[in-house]
């Protein structure tokens, strides 16, 4: 999604505007872009979705597109609504190259610029408070009923997601293993 929306196209524009509302880009346009996507040599090895699929319907869909009956592993990250909206309202992006930044985790060099090309960090529409709080509204309502889709098909794996980026990543890895 975030290639797609770098690209400066009315397909970028439609994204961006579901997007900065906190809102689900509609199913139609994440399938495109994902056959598109998986049609590349390097998907050939093997791939991973995060934050997809969202809800059950598009579970379905991807099962059905990629001939699957279970996805391998599915992930559910445990994390309080107050850790998600301090982490993802303290991400800045690069206006000029897309890189990002974490003012507590991973801050630039210099406050407000890029490291790698100088360019200005902003915060996008959807890391501000309020999006923050639609987008989990709005995976209470469509996605949290794929913890149980999941649970009933054997593949889901709970990983506590309040320690650290090492602690959690080591969780990750064990289970992947």
């Amino acid at each position: 999604m975030r290639q797609t929306i770098n690209k400066k196209s009315k397909l970028a524009q439609r994204i961006k505007s579901y997007m900065n509302k906190g809102e689900l880009v509609p199913d139609s346009i994440i399938f495109t872009i994902m056959r598109k996507r998986l049609k590349q040599p390097d998907s050939k090895k093997g791939f991973l979705f995060d934050g997809f699929p969202r809800n059950i319907s598009q579970a379905k869909t991807l099962e059905k597109m990629l001939g699957i009956k279970t996805m391998f592993t599915v992930f559910d990250i445990k994390v309080r609504t107050s850790t998600i909206v301090k982490r993802l309202s303290k991400r800045r992006v690069c206006a000029n190259c897309g890189d990002t930044y974490h003012l507590q985790f991973q801050p630039p060099k210099v406050n407000g610029k890029c490291d790698k090309c100088k360019g200005d960090l902003y915060q996008r529409d959807d890391d501000k408070p309020l999006a923050i709080k639609n987008r989990l509204r709005v995976y209470n309502r469509e996605s949290k009923p794929l913890i149980q889709y999941y649970k009933k098909k054997g593949c889901l794996i709970s990983i506590n997601g309040e320690g650290s980026e090492e602690k959690i990543f080591s969780a990750f890895k064990k289970n992947l293993a």
